[in-house]
């Protein structure tokens, strides 16, 4: 029964040190405001991390089990060497199955930058055979070397070249993204800061007065603190509010094309912006607790 009473003590003792700071004025909208633009950008720039990480993750899930070889050899050799690269991958150990690319397919991949009327009986465009890759994997360098022997036109193409700058640009956005969550709480507790100590300093006498009648500047701080950081958290709530909508508002895979696809939050995803208003209240208490202490040793 003690804990309770004493809970329901402090929480009347932050109630009433809560009335020495004013409940409007220029802090208080500056404060909420702060925290719900903060949060805001910060519901954006976690989405983009997530969906960064995961759209390169696709890319090179796709990529990783597929090789091409493309093949060039004069019309008359072309398709006995293409059937002598499918019996070489046939017996080649790590390799799912192969297959080599017809015209229209050629002519499908082809169409986005030529349009569909590209003449692929007339132009010198190597064949392309596609591989599937196994669990575990093929000998890049051996099959490279049986290639040589077999078809001497023939190139492996890994996709290596492909997955590492996707990997390189996913670890790169990701990094941008939690840079930019970091100094999003930067400026949040700088911002807040800032009104903490211009309402401290709008409110000196108070505070002189308080000291006269025996308060003590923890007393004098946990007025501040609490009124502080329930701004914050209402303001940052409005604003996790308002940035999962705009995420919701993005184009689908469907309206935006595939590169667009992936952007924004996908499942258990969209409880991370409810992570955000706690943790905007945590920077808004250690910032507003710093900042008093700081500025109630300078007041006479």
């Amino acid at each position: 029964m003690r804990w309770p009473a004493a809970l329901l003590r402090l929480l009347d003792m932050g109630k009433q040190a809560e009335r020495v700071v004013p409940p409007t004025g220029h802090t208080a909208w500056l404060t909420s405001f702060t925290a719900g633009a903060m949060t805001f950008l910060c519901v954006f720039a976690l989405a983009l991390s997530l969906a960064s990480g995961r759209l390169a993750d696709r890319w090179s899930d796709a990529l990783a089990r597929t090789a091409t070889i493309r093949l060039s050899a004069p019309p008359d050799q072309m398709q006995l060497q293409t059937d002598a690269i499918l019996l070489l991958l046939s017996t080649t150990p790590g390799i799912e199955s192969a297959k080599a690319l017809s015209d229209d397919e050629a002519r499908a991949l082809l169409e986005p930058w030529f349009g569909p009327d590209l003449p692929i009986e007339a132009l010198p465009i190597p064949r392309l055979i596609e591989i599937i890759e196994a669990d575990p994997g093929y000998d890049g360098a051996g099959l490279r070397q049986r290639l040589a022997a077999e078809a001497p036109g023939a190139v492996l193409d890994d996709h290596t070249r492909w997955r590492r700058p996707l990997a390189e640009a996913a670890g790169r956005l990701r990094l941008l993204g939690w840079l930019a969550i970091g100094l999003i709480g930067f400026t949040m507790a700088a911002m807040i800061t800032l009104a903490a100590n211009a309402s401290l300093a709008a409110n000196a006498q108070v505070v002189r007065v308080l000291r006269l009648i025996g308060a003590r500047d923890s007393y004098i701080a946990r007025a501040f603190v609490r009124r502080f950081t329930l701004r914050a958290l209402s303001g940052s709530v409005v604003g996790a509010i308002c940035g999962a909508i705009g995420v919701a508002l993005l184009p689908s895979a469907d309206a935006a094309g595939g590169f667009l696809t992936g952007l924004g939050f996908t499942g258990a995803g969209w409880l991370w912006p409810l992570v955000l208003p706690p943790l905007a209240a945590v920077v808004a208490f250690a910032a507003t607790r710093r900042a008093a202490f700081q500025k109630l040793r300078e007041l006479p």
